[in-house]
């Protein structure tokens, strides 16, 4: 009799445990509180696999940079000043992580979790346009450059390629598209694809599989006897599982709450605007490095994406955030106007940030079958396919793909 699996949310880490779950034999139940025509930060975001990006968010130099950053509120970086202890207490892990030992130890487990996802797109067998041209990180200024240069030999010692550009060099790369640049650093291995065409094929092979989808279900609590879950309390009645897994995004925290887990987590609110119609459209992705904008080309249009909002559970759009996108952007593609962007209705998700900028993937000691696979921030559709094989090894006991130790959801309890 095969292992019944519940997994809570319907994003693409949820979908992407969900498959591999299912791939292995398992019966598997998804719970998600939203409708299948949903928004959420799997759908509206930059679209990227990037294992160029290994270093942690937490890092030395960001918690300076971002207390510079808050004082301007077109910059990609805002934490709204509240008196919130969750938001205390995930600044102070956030401060203590921002260390070089720790960026030490965190760069090969993010190297090694971005190139097994990379891998694992690659072996799905789904047609959703994945596109291996490397992704451009574009300078404006010298000293971006050279940082960004720093950055790349430590990516080739990891054995991540990475070759520094001049501006030259980077606009015959990607010669469909008028760049203002000094310079840039190009990542071959890194690629792209539309993020809702992923998740579409996705849930089409699911259907395939059997898995079973519940749309607008809340979960509502757990039946528990000892260290075990017997059971989610859903807005659709009770329901038993040998196995649940928590990847509800930046929701999850309140659910660790509620089955006595210390899970630091912040929602990083992002933005993105797409031009269905753009007057140029690059073939590669990039970053603008200063600005921190995310630009990628998908299936025609082109999407312009970045900041880092932290305000709460708040999907509210606010117009000085994404004036901070349209003004930027221009600057590096020089084609383009801020008022292009003029009747682009914004989009907006909310990131699950954890204080460390590593993510939340395994067991807990409180539950002996509770895993949890959650605290990905703006890596999650990057890192989904692998935290869903690793799961799925997990629930089968097999030995994972990779070590988790500085990923552990009690690492803060």
């Amino acid at each position: 009799m095969s292992k019944h699996i519940t997994i809570l949310g319907a994003g693409v880490i949820g979908l992407s445990t969900a498959l591999y779950c299912a791939r292995r034999g398992m019966k598997v139940t998804v719970i998600e509180k939203k409708p299948r025509q949903r928004d959420g930060c799997s759908f509206g975001n930059a679209g990227m696999i990037v294992p160029s990006h290994f270093i942690p968010l937490a890092a030395p130099g960001m918690v300076k940079l971002g207390l510079k950053w808050m004082w301007n509120p077109e910059s990609p970086f805002y934490i709204k000043p509240r008196l919130n202890l969750d938001l205390l207490g995930w600044g102070l892990h956030f401060w203590k992580a921002a260390t070089k030992g720790r960026v030490d130890a965190a760069a090969p487990v993010l190297r090694d979790l971005s190139l097994l996802s990379r891998q694992c797109y690659d072996e799905i067998g789904l047609d959703f346009g994945l596109v291996k041209k490397g992704l451009l990180m574009l300078c404006k200024k010298q000293q971006a450059l050279d940082e960004e240069a720093h950055l790349a030999a430590m990516a080739n010692q990891l054995g991540i390629p990475a070759e520094v550009l001049d501006a030259k060099a980077t606009a015959a790369l990607d010669p469909a598209v008028t760049m203002d640049v000094c310079g840039s650093v190009f990542f071959s291995q890194d690629c792209h694809l539309a993020p809702g065409r992923f998740i579409e094929a996705v849930e089409a092979e699911m259907e395939n599989l059997g898995v079973e989808m519940l749309w607008e279900t809340e979960v509502r609590g757990f039946e528990v006897e000892g260290r075990v879950l017997k059971a989610v309390r859903s807005s659709r009645g009770q329901m038993e599982s040998q196995e649940v897994v928590l990847c509800s995004g930046v929701w999850s925290a309140e659910m660790a709450k509620a089955l006595d887990l210390k899970l630091p987590m912040q929602a990083g609110k992002g933005y993105s605007l797409t031009l269905t119609n753009p007057k140029q459209l690059p073939e590669l992705c990039s970053i603008c490095t200063e600005a921190r904008l995310a630009v990628t080309p998908m299936d025609g249009a082109l999407r312009v994406g970045g900041t880092m909002e932290m305000a709460g559970i708040d999907e509210l759009i606010t117009q000085r955030r994404v004036r901070g996108i349209t003004r930027a952007f221009p600057q590096y593609f020089p084609a383009f106007e801020e008022k292009d962007f003029a009747e682009v209705k914004p989009w907006s998700g909310l990131r699950p940030v954890s204080p460390d900028g590593m993510p939340y993937i395994g067991r807990t000691q409180r539950w002996k079958n509770l895993t949890l696979a959650t605290g990905h921030a703006m890596m999650g559709l990057s890192l989904a396919p692998a935290t869903g094989r690793i799961v799925s090894e997990l629930l089968t006991g097999e030995k994972t793909s990779m070590k988790l130790d500085l990923m552990s959801p009690d690492r803060f309890a």
